[in-house]
């Protein structure tokens, strides 16, 4: 992970061929060290696709790696299974997947998560906007305000991202979930995070069970051995 400073006189260019073309340069324009200025640069059409960057506390990280399949891609798709089929069934709210920027002007933090949510209650009261193209004003294209509940899985360049820069900037968005996964050693720090006054408090778990307020149940992560020895994850829920 690449990440730049808002203290930098002039504008960084990161070469890398990890992007779109081999060898591609990557121009971050001064005006990106900005909230706004960095909103309307990731929206513009000189933004590379596929491309996580995130904007927080006057710093920009651009993750160029790749997703490790058996601790990131599998993570992240048994989670937003379990929940997707959930909220189609109690029709709780929206959810969207990553590659969805999400910024707050309070707390100066704009991402791209690995999942968001928000309820029909937090769109209906305007709690969160779902913010149009300049170009195309018929597409939405970012969540802006305070989203009900976000996930991140944790990757080797990503640590200090998560569980510090962005844990401290969520709080100050008032984001009321956080949950926060580290599936990369051998036994899975699964975290449920509640928002509280001086900062995210993680839930008491039992036998690994913690308590989600924002999806009303219990839940609790576990792998096992698949074929192959590959990793088979489920996400279990009780009491919703």
């Amino acid at each position: 992970m690449t990440v730049m400073s808002a203290h930098r006189r002039t504008p960084p260019r990161v070469q890398s061929g990890n992007f779109t073309d081999p060898g591609v340069c990557l121009r971050i324009p001064r005006t990106a060290f900005s909230l706004n200025g960095f909103r309307e640069w990731v929206l513009s059409d000189e933004f590379p696709e596929k491309l996580r960057v995130t904007f927080v506390d006057g710093e920009i990280y651009l993750d160029i790696s790749k997703e490790e399949l058996q601790t990131h891609a599998l993570v992240k798709a048994e989670i937003t299974r379990v929940l997707m089929n959930l909220n189609r069934e109690f029709k709780l709210g929206q959810l969207y997947l990553d590659g969805v920027l999400v910024s707050n002007k309070r707390a100066r933090v704009s991402n791209n998560p690995d999942a968001v949510f928000m309820k029909w209650e937090t769109l209906e009261e305007g709690r969160v906007h779902l913010v149009e193209g300049k170009k195309k004003q018929d597409q939405l294209m970012e969540i802006e305000g305070s989203p009900d509940w976000i996930l991140e899985i944790m990757s080797d360049s990503s640590v200090r991202k998560d569980t510090k820069k962005l844990r401290s900037a969520y709080w100050r968005a008032d984001i009321l979930e956080y949950w926060l996964v580290d599936a990369r050693e051998p036994h899975i720090n699964f975290q449920i995070l509640h928002w509280r006054k001086k900062g995210y408090v993680a839930a008491t778990a039992k036998e690994g069970w913690q308590n989600s307020r924002i999806f009303q149940g219990d839940f609790r992560l576990v792998r096992e051995s698949s074929r192959m020895g590959l990793w088979e994850y489920t996400l279990e829920m009780k009491n919703v």
